[in-house]
């Protein structure tokens, strides 16, 4: 029985590529006779809004993509990734970091620059220190982190078996200055609590599981297969974004769209116009 779920952050409105993201994960956990979870990653605390909240639960309703069980909230689950940390500090594969994005940008000046996925790596500034000033996050020690877990591998159910790279992103940062948990150690405890057997989730976080991979790992958590879909373009050839002001799903259902009929359009693969998909 498969276990999937649909987890939005509610720092602004769901538009048609979180649409397709939820159908995909809707209608892969009922394809298996399965459940789907609604989960709302809330722990942003400076970007997270209750009406945001309000209005992805009314999307999800008016798609007719129905969810099992409550809605779950981050917000409720700080103490489990606190508790989490507690365990990766225990086995010193963790850090402070003081360092500002400022500070950070001006050491990359002084030293040859590696490039992740999410472009130029930390340079490592904090680690081996033990005092500095100001807030501090905590930082992954990437190298020691490996070692300690051995190979890492897991399967996409389209690209097919993995072997997981994390040290490509450096140390990244697991508890962050302004916020608890950072999305990867949330979400992977996450799908761990919740059950998730299958991650069904974009093509543009399929690195990100190399990380996530590490930390199953390390804290003893079970290992999910993933499902990573192609993702929705606009005319330009941008995948659909928030931050690119994608037209909300709430204005849709404002002028009286029909949530299921758009569902099924997206089905069977007739797109608005103006709208792609990214290859598989």
């Amino acid at each position: 029985m498969a276990a999937t779920r649909f987890a939005p952050s509610p720092n602004g409105r769901l538009h048609l590529g979180h649409a397709f993201s939820a159908m995909c994960a809707h209608d892969f956990a009922r394809a298996f006779g399965g459940k789907f979870l609604l989960r709302i990653e809330d722990i942003d605390g400076t970007r997270s809004r209750p009406e945001h909240v309000a209005a992805i639960i009314a999307d999800m309703e008016w798609l007719g993509l129905e969810h099992d069980g409550a809605v779950v909230f981050q917000s409720h689950r700080i103490a489990s990734y606190a508790g989490a940390l507690e365990r990766l500090k225990a086995m010193g594969l963790v850090y402070r970091c003081w360092c500002t994005r400022s500070e950070i940008a001006a050491a990359l000046k002084h030293k040859p620059v590696r490039h992740g996925p999410d472009g130029p790596v930390y340079p490592g500034t904090c680690r081996g220190r033990r005092d500095g000033q100001g807030d501090f996050c905590w930082r992954l020690d990437m190298e020691a982190a490996v070692g300690r877990a051995g190979p890492l591998h897991w399967t996409d159910l389209v690209a097919g078996p993995q072997q997981a790279d994390p040290v490509q992103f450096g140390d990244v940062v697991l508890w962050r200055k302004d916020a608890p948990a950072s999305y990867h150690l949330a979400a992977t405890l996450d799908d761990a609590a919740d059950g998730i057997s299958h991650v069904v989730r974009g093509v543009d976080l399929f690195a990100y599981t190399a990380i996530h991979r590490l930390l199953q790992t390390l804290l003893d958590l079970p290992e999910p297969v993933y499902w990573h879909h192609p993702l929705l373009l606009d005319a330009k050839g941008d995948k659909l974004a928030k931050s690119r002001l994608s037209q909300p799903l709430g204005e849709l259902r404002g002028q009286g769209a029909d949530g299921p009929a758009f569902v099924a359009a997206l089905r069977a693969g007739k797109l608005p116009l103006g709208i792609s998909i990214t290859s598989p």
